[in-house]
């Protein structure tokens, strides 16, 4: 038996007959605006009694995972009033009514399918959502994207007054987040149906999305860092937009970036329309300061992009990078994942000066800037060679997918490996070749591969990375979870 520690007894007498004066006047005010409005629905919201493409904006607060049983926690007073909750489609985690994680997303993938049913094309939904596991986070999002929602904003919402639970329990989060999601323009849906998996489905889809994201967060002498537009966030959007519509991704990851420089306009690491720019660039300026990326490193993926970042700035000799390097792959780590030397990251992502020709315009840009006595020097003079040999730096974009191409290759050969370990699970893994391995299999609608090696890797690992949980749900479903 559970009983709320926050109940306070109130007078019934005094409270029921001004609760009900409000829900009159609030009848009487929808019945006078629409005869068929409703003021409060008790059924199941994966089917709502609303017409399609009818409603201009929906909130939504759902059951956080296994932060609380609703039902159960109820059934005190459910028994006290003999009407209880079907806990057939409330959508938790509960290892009595034996929904796990896959359940939860189940379940939230049918009701936001609902909301996306009754939503009018290109109109929005907020969702309010609070639960410190990613995989939860990650079932949040899948189900929003299995539903046809495009991820748009994630905010932190400071209530100001914390629940009961937050302000008594040690690990519990203080603030929820609002995750604003929209549906897409019905030109856009049959834009990708008609055209299939082309580049220029993949740039329509970029426009349309970037045309939908926040031109600028921050204030009072605040800016903050748009994280969705990023290009690693986009790419990830693109992905996941072409997986929903089982059509194979046109791009690498590194011809994406090359694109979207090529077409839309970059502000501090950020993707901006061409008439969205210009707002941002003034409100930068009314603030005085540039948003401050924040980069950690828990897997290999994080770690190339922490590289990437010291190596535009700092062009560098193995020496000179290990020692940083090293600081950020400490405790962060994630545990399944295989730590690569920094030798295989910088051979493998970057490119390293010689000596042999001319220097390289980024080391040339560093040296000359940092070191007073190499400026107004030739790219070929021997005492700026001398200093710029050995350093490793970013290459340009088409050498950078020529690279590209020889790591995927290594990845997939790694990917096979796994294939062919005979061990229960691997307890540790490039989870970049799992991913590049899943990705091929996927385009190639070769889903046995992906089902044996996700049989072969944590539980944790598909939960906690939604690219992955996608292309391993669409393969079970695929293969009819026989393989």
């Amino acid at each position: 038996m559970y009983v709320s520690s926050t109940v306070m007894p109130l007078d019934a007498l005094t409270i029921l007959p001004n609760r009900f004066k409000r829900m009159a006047a609030a009848k009487r005010s929808l019945v006078s605006q629409t005869p068929s409005s409703c003021c409060i629905s008790t059924n199941s919201s994966t089917e709502l009694a609303i017409s399609d493409n009818s409603q201009d904006y929906i909130f939504v607060d759902p059951p956080f995972g296994a932060n609380l049983a609703y039902a159960e926690l109820s059934f005190l007073w459910e028994a006290w009033l003999q009407v209880f909750t079907s806990t057939e489609k409330e959508a938790i985690e509960n290892r009595h009514q034996e929904k796990s994680i896959n359940e939860y997303r189940t379940l939230m993938s049918e009701c936001f399918a609902e909301a996306y049913r009754i939503l009018k094309p290109g109109r929005w939904m907020t969702v309010e959502f609070s639960n410190t596991k990613a995989s939860v986070w990650n079932a949040i999002q899948m189900a929003l994207q299995d539903a046809g929602f495009v991820v748009a904003n994630v905010s932190a919402l400071d209530k100001k007054q914390g629940s009961f639970k937050a302000v008594t329990t040690p690990t519990a989060v203080r603030q929820d987040l609002v995750i604003s999601a929209y549906k897409p323009s019905t030109e856009l849906e049959e834009r990708i149906t008609r055209d299939g998996g082309t580049e220029q489905s993949a740039w329509d889809f970029v426009r349309a999305h970037l045309q939908q994201l926040p031109r600028f967060k921050g204030a009072a002498g605040r800016v903050e860092f748009i994280t969705e537009r990023d290009p690693r966030i986009l790419y990830d959007r693109l992905v996941a937009w072409f997986v929903r519509h089982e059509v194979a991704v046109p791009l690498s990851s590194l011809e994406f970036q090359v694109g979207l420089a090529q077409r839309f306009v970059e502000r501090d690491g950020m993707y901006f329309l061409p008439e969205q720019v210009a707002e941002y660039d003034r409100k930068v300026r009314q603030a005085g300061v540039t948003p401050q990326q924040e980069l950690f490193v828990s897997d290999e993926r994080t770690a190339i992009d922490w590289l990437r970042e010291f190596l535009k700035k700092r062009p560098s000799v193995y020496s000179d990078i290990q020692p940083d390097f090293m600081k950020q792959i400490g405790a962060g780590w994630s545990k399944y994942e295989e730590r690569p030397e920094l030798s295989d990251l910088l051979e493998q992502n970057f490119l390293q000066y010689d000596g042999k020709g001319a220097v390289p315009s980024q080391i040339h840009s560093y040296l000359s800037t940092n070191f007073p006595e190499l400026r107004n020097l030739g790219k070929d003079d021997p005492k700026l060679i001398a200093k710029a040999k050995d350093r490793w730096y970013v290459p340009d974009p088409n050498k950078a997918v020529d690279l590209e191409k020889l790591r995927e290759k290594q990845l997939l050969k790694e990917f096979d490996e796994y294939r062919g370990f005979g061990g229960r699970k691997l307890k540790v893994f490039r989870l970049e070749a799992v991913r590049a391995g899943f990705k091929k299999a996927w385009q190639e609608r070769d889903y046995g591969p992906i089902v044996e090696v996700a049989n072969k890797i944590p539980d944790a690992v598909l939960q906690e990375d939604p690219l992955l949980l996608r292309w391993y749900d669409q393969a079970l479903t695929r293969t009819g979870g026989d393989l």
